[in-house]
């Protein structure tokens, strides 16, 4: 069922991490999720902004934190924090894997990397 906002709570994620930089053998700071077809791509800080580049290719506005103790949901179009309700689980990448990540990837200098 879709939501009206472009939230269709029902779609699980595509994974554990960015969808494009685990295709590439790249790196994420931290992870967003795709409300209406469950893309995970990587945070505006990231390096390669991949969540957002997803929302302005598919027209896709609403991400929600993919980050462990986060559930706030950001719509792109109007930047601005929008209400939603529970995604379908995994609500997180696991709590095993490090931020930024994945694990062996990231580079020692990764902070001269970031997009503040």
């Amino acid at each position: 069922m879709t939501n009206d906002a472009g939230i269709r709570p029902e779609v699980a994620p595509s994974g554990p991490g960015c969808v494009e930089c685990t295709d590439r053998g790249g790196w994420w700071f931290h992870l967003r999720r795709c409300a209406e077809c469950g893309h995970i791509g990587c945070c505006d800080s990231s390096p390669e902004q991949h969540a957002s580049a997803h929302a302005a290719e598919t027209g896709h506005p609403i991400i929600q934190s993919f980050e462990p103790g986060e559930d706030w949901f950001w719509n792109y179009t109007t930047e601005e924090i929008v209400e939603g309700p529970e995604l379908a689980p995994p609500v997180n990448h696991p709590v095993d894997q490090p931020a930024p990540g994945p694990q062996g990837a990231v580079p020692a200098d990764w902070v001269q990397h970031i997009h503040q």
